[in-house]
């Protein structure tokens, strides 16, 4: 049961770091598009940028597709405009340029604040699971299966993960909020 809680939490830690790696902070970044579904027009199906094209950066600013296909280039073009990214690709004929604009104050606030209700639906998902094994703690116990300190110390020790998770939490959050914030 405490497997399965570390299980569940684990899960909600690296979706909030899937989550912040997905957002736009000014700087150049393969996983801001990597994963955007593209509609391919010639082979007629959706695929992920990463699965028809190199993504590389090439400064701060600055990220190159490459396509292994050359006849997909404006498939991909269109693929980040429709995306809504507020990303403008560059068709340079081989590849494709994306350059990241520099984010405004007002949009950074924006982004901090994502980034706090990110970070609490992170805490409320561990919450959940604290309550799952809890509630699979006293079923335990009532079906005879646990003892009464058994009960208790795995009572604790999911109470001082938790507190330690959310701690976790707040710290990763508050490092991406100063990302953020650097000009």
């Amino acid at each position: 049961m405490i497997e399965e809680f570390k299980r569940k939490w684990q899960k909600a830690i690296e979706h909030l770091q899937q989550e912040f790696a997905h957002l736009h902070i000014g700087r150049a970044s393969s996983q801001l598009v990597e994963n955007l579904q593209i509609f391919v027009q010639s082979w007629g199906s959706k695929q992920p940028l990463w699965q028809i094209a190199s993504i590389s950066i090439l400064d701060a600013s600055t990220l190159k597709i490459e396509p292994w296909d050359k006849s997909i280039l404006s498939d991909i073009e269109k693929g980040i405009y429709e995306a809504q990214l507020g990303l403008t690709p560059q068709n340079m004929g081989e590849h494709i340029l994306v350059k990241i604009p520099p984010l405004t104050q007002e949009r950074r606030k924006e982004l901090t604040k994502l980034v706090s209700q990110l970070g609490e639906e992170a805490k409320i998902a561990i919450r959940n699971a604290r309550q799952e094994a809890l509630k699979d703690i006293k079923k335990q116990f009532e079906e005879k299966l646990l003892s009464e300190d058994e009960k208790g110390r795995l009572e604790k020790q999911i109470d001082e993960t938790t507190k330690d998770l959310n701690q976790q939490v707040d710290k990763i959050v508050e490092t991406k909020k100063q990302q953020i914030m650097e000009v």
